[in-house]
């Protein structure tokens, strides 16, 4: 496939930043999206050019490093995958990709297509997390029961990556499906109760500080979450909210 692409170039957090075309051939529809940018800067490099910046690492759908806006969309056309998963068969010959970093006040630019998703881990240092008592009386965890529904809605929140996909997709660029997904992973544990007040003060808290932007319920936070995290966990956040607020 011959491609055009225009990229977003941008030296730091500073730098204006515009869009800038390439024109790439004999691309394969095998390819990932990121093996196709690997092509690209190989070919810059060549030529002595800057390379794109963009962010990766394990490129098997687990980090959410990849995480790029492809054509309006937060990890391209496809659903259910990252962008390191995407596959250049989702286009096609002569087509025009459009390749953005990830737009928020939270996330500024690093360069180019890479943005700093720091604010997510102070979010989680905030509360995302339970005290463990390592005095070496701790309890197996296979004793204490545990309602499969709620374990399965625990294990489905905490398939959260992190890749910020629910904020680049959302018009206020709220987190609130990243950190609810965080709270509900243990609001739904009886181990998390212990600290569920205090937690899910802190991390709101947090998010607000961070620049995040309020959820009004369009609902593209889910569509574009690689992992399908649900809705569902915003209102369980805000119930435990509610609740906290209270105490």
């Amino acid at each position: 496939m011959n491609l055009k692409l225009k990229i977003w170039r941008q030296k730091d957090a500073r730098d204006k930043g515009r869009m800038v075309d390439y024109n790439i051939s004999n691309v394969s529809p095998d390819m990932s999206f990121l093996e196709m940018l690997d092509v690209l800067n190989e070919e810059l490099n060549n030529k002595g050019e800057d390379p794109v910046a963009f962010d990766h690492d394990c490129r098997e759908g687990i980090c959410g490093m990849c995480s790029l806006f492809i054509n309006g969309e937060a990890h391209g056309p496809d659903r259910g995958v990252t962008t390191c998963q995407l596959h250049m068969r989702k286009f096609k010959d002569g087509d025009t990709i459009y390749i953005e970093p990830f737009r928020a006040k939270a996330f500024p630019v690093i360069k180019d297509l890479a943005v700093d998703r720091s604010a997510f881990d102070r979010i989680q240092q905030a509360g995302g997390y339970i005290s463990v008592n390592t005095s070496g009386n701790t309890q197996d965890a296979n004793a204490i029961p545990i309602k499969k529904h709620n374990a399965d809605m625990a294990f489905d929140a905490a398939t959260c990556i992190g890749c910020g996909a629910c904020v680049a997709s959302c018009k206020n660029a709220s987190a609130m499906l990243f950190v609810s997904a965080k709270v509900s992973q243990f609001a739904l544990l009886p181990q998390g109760r212990v600290e569920a007040t205090e937690r899910v003060l802190n991390m709101v808290k947090k998010m607000d500080e961070e620049g995040f932007g309020a959820c009004t319920n369009t609902g593209a936070c889910e569509v574009e979450c690689p992992k399908g995290i649900s809705l569902e966990n915003i209102a369980r956040m805000n119930r435990e909210y509610l609740f906290a607020s209270m105490k």
